[in-house]
């Protein structure tokens, strides 16, 4: 553990803008529900008969969680149920960066020259990335009782927060010793949390019905985070497995880390064949194998993101039934034409802004390449950089078309009412949208590449302006600064040409900019 207290202050130098960032906004999201809930029940009835049909809706559950109550703190905790997984995203993301990441670009092994201990730079990420996790804990607390609300139950809810964070950069500890890479490190951790959050929803869901399978929640640190039921029960139970979950991972990652090389992880890479196939004869080809996991693999999860979606909708009528306040908010979230058509119109800016993190992976594969040396012998081969940066952007502009229309397609079916062109539509409208936030990872990529992960910071502020924007009553200008809010609303509304050209038109200069840049500058840099 020598040196933990160095490499922690320069992570905590490296990260001190975007950490600090995503947890204090985390952070203050539900406080916006606050306002959001007293605009639309402005009497004690109306929440009691939304708390009432949302505990029986299977869709809702799968997307917050079971419901336990019917005060306003707790409709908000309810209402919050989503973001400790995105918490927990962000503290796998950032343990993955200081530990593996860093070994692959050989500071690392730069830094064990020094006096520093074989664990000191994996306590030092989960060092910061537990204090990131503590904070927006903090914040949510500091928030809920500012508002007036119980300390005890904003304790608790805070506590669902950090211990999210904490949860996951204890298995992210573990994936970075299985893994040989950062982009499988990444990749483990993130299986890992969607399996947790797919046995949450089928045990809460069971729950519902027969109860067989209401023990599945009971598998997953996202199921007992959601059963600590803030300003209800306050439930320990949950708080202190969650704990222990975390303590134990931790100390996995710690011995595992004892027991690998540098450089290596102890899954085995899987050898090639000695020679390659006809068919790895372009980069195009190349590309294809490289991300065709990647693909496959968000595709079948905004499939599963469909079949959720598609579940709310057929009960969002009921749910606006006799409260005209529930159906004017939907109208403003989206479609102009019905409920259902405002409800899928701003389900489909949430996926829209998923999938632009789908492109912006994509996009930063070649820096992944680059760092490797790979990109390199590419480049040796007499390939030029324009065919070796065209044939990974394939996969970033139309790898999310395909994601976006498997999830349009399964919530349309799944809907059914004759709505499946319209929902599909609508989707794929996000595509201009999607494109110009890979076009910024491109951009960064081209002309700053040792700062490529800022790239990321563009899907975080248009998720910003999505979940806080119109709760807030922000400036319109702060609100165009997302290319989302310049998409047209479908189904139930019109489809102007001008908003969509120009932001293809955005996406194509930022894009040939960062090609441009990538012509000019070394490979690697």
């Amino acid at each position: 553990m020598t040196g933990t207290g160095k490499l922690l202050r320069l992570i905590l130098r490296r990260d001190r803008i975007l950490p600090p960032l995503w947890s204090v906004i985390i952070g203050l999201v539900p406080a916006s529900y606050i306002k959001t809930f007293n605009a639309i029940f402005t009497t004690d009835a109306e929440r009691l008969a939304y708390a009432r049909t949302s505990q029986n809706n299977a869709g809702f559950i799968a997307l917050y969680g079971p419901l336990h109550g019917d005060s306003l703190p707790v409709m908000v905790a309810w209402r919050s149920g989503f973001i400790p997984i995105m918490v927990g995203l962000f503290a796998l993301l950032t343990v993955v960066r200081h530990t593996r990441t860093d070994e692959e670009a050989g500071r690392t092994e730069l830094i064990g020259a020094t006096v520093v201990g074989r664990s000191a730079q994996l306590a030092a990420a989960l060092i910061a990335t537990t204090g990131a996790s503590l904070v927006c804990g903090l914040v949510l607390v500091a928030a809920m009782t500012g508002n007036g609300f119980d300390a005890a139950g904003s304790f608790a809810f805070g506590a669902e927060f950090t211990l999210a964070g904490w949860a996951f950069a204890g298995v992210a500890a573990i994936a970075v010793q299985l893994a040989g890479s950062a982009r499988a490190a990444r990749a483990i951790g993130i299986v890992v949390l969607g399996v947790a959050y797919v046995l949450r929803v089928g045990g809460d869901i069971s729950a519902l019905g027969d109860k067989k399978l209401s023990w599945l929640s009971w598998l997953s640190p996202i199921g007992w985070l959601t059963h600590v039921f803030p300003y209800e029960q306050n439930a320990a139970r949950p708080m202190l497995l969650t704990v222990l979950f975390s303590l134990v991972t931790v100390a996995g990652g710690v011995l595992l880390l004892s027991r690998r090389d540098l450089g290596a992880g102890l899954i085995a890479p899987r050898l090639g064949r000695p020679f390659a196939s006809a068919g790895l004869r372009t980069p195009l080809a190349l590309a294809w194998r490289l991300h065709r996991g990647l693909l496959i693999g968000w595709t079948f999860g905004f499939a599963v993101l469909g079949l959720v979606f598609g579940g709310v909708g057929s009960s969002v009528d009921d749910l606006a039934d006799g409260n005209q306040a529930v159906t004017d908010l939907f109208a403003r979230l989206g479609g102009r034409s019905g409920l259902i058509a405002s409800y899928f119109a701003s389900i489909a800016g949430i996926v829209g802004l998923i999938a632009a993190c789908y492109a912006i992976q994509a996009t930063l594969r070649l820096r992944d390449e680059e760092q490797t040396g790979h990109a390199e012998v590419v480049l040796s081969t007499g390939v030029s950089r324009n065919a070796l940066l065209g044939s990974h952007l394939v996969f970033s502009l139309l790898g999310p078309a395909v994601a976006l229309l498997a999830e349009g397609l399964v919530a349309g079916v799944t809907y059914g009412q004759g709505e499946v062109g319209g929902i599909i539509a609508g989707t794929l409208l996000q595509l201009p949208a999607v494109w110009v936030l890979a076009a910024v990872a491109v951009l960064v990529f081209g002309m700053l590449p040792r700062w490529s992960l800022v790239a990321w910071g563009a899907p975080a502020v248009c998720l910003l302006i999505l979940l806080v924007g119109e709760t807030l009553q922000l400036n319109h200008y702060l609100l165009d600064i997302s290319p989302f809010t310049h998409i047209p609303h479908l189904p139930g509304g019109r489809v102007p040409a001008t908003p969509l050209v120009t932001l293809t038109a955005v996406a194509v200069v930022l894009a040939a900019l960062g090609a441009a840049g990538l012509r000019r500058r070394n490979i690697p840099d």
